[in-house]
């Protein structure tokens, strides 16, 4: 993945232009409290760019929770919205595929923005052995991505659909599926991005 595309696409657009803005993160929220992961639990939201989601965990509570993106903009952004909070968060800029993370460190793994971009057999792997990597056994993995009847592109670069089935899939017999579902983005000029959720737990 292309760390100058991603600086281009946020530093040309506001936070609220971009395709898959939303105020707050509902399904990625209601996920990641039905893990019921106590507030001292590792969470690490990977393509973080500039959502609310850390906001939202922060203001729930949670304290320790790491925000991966490619681009140094739209971390720079949301830590400006944050003001002092940005202390109490951890803040990588990097390819989720070249991340060094410390084994089993992570309590809750959540990715709503990277995943479909990955059109390549090869980068699916490398990622799902990131996850399996970070993740602790019993942790859980929330991934979203457009599903069968979403974009076939985003930010101008081709993206990969999934049933809930075929994301599984991809994870493999690891991942004990717990939960999914189907839902309908609305994009900030009003047309609507069909998401699969998948909820998940790391058996082993």
């Amino acid at each position: 993945m292309s760390q100058s595309h991603w600086e281009q696409v946020y530093g040309s657009k506001a936070p609220d232009a971009v395709s898959w803005y939303a105020p707050h993160l509902d399904e990625s929220l209601a996920y990641i409290r039905q893990a019921g992961v106590g507030l001292d639990a590792a969470l690490l939201d990977v393509g973080g760019g500039e959502s609310t989601l850390v906001d939202d965990l922060l203001g729930a509570g949670y304290r320790r929770i790491e925000v991966l993106d490619l681009s140094q903009h739209a971390l720079t952004v949301c830590q400006q919205r944050l003001g002092e909070r940005a202390a109490q968060v951890g803040w990588r800029v990097g390819d989720v595929l070249e991340q060094a993370f410390e084994p089993q460190s992570i309590d809750l793994w959540h990715d709503r923005a990277v995943f479909h971009f990955l059109t390549d057999a090869d980068q699916r792997r490398r990622y799902v052995e990131q996850v399996l990597n970070a993740l602790k056994p019993g942790g859980f993995a929330i991934v979203g991505t457009f599903g069968p009847e979403g974009p076939t592109e985003c930010s101008g670069l081709p993206v990969a659909r999934y049933s809930s089935e075929c994301l599984h899939e991809e994870f493999g017999s690891p991942f004990q599926l717990l939960d999914h579902a189907i839902s309908l983005h609305t994009t900030p000029w009003g047309s609507t991005q069909q998401f699969v959720y998948c909820f998940c737990r790391r058996a082993h």
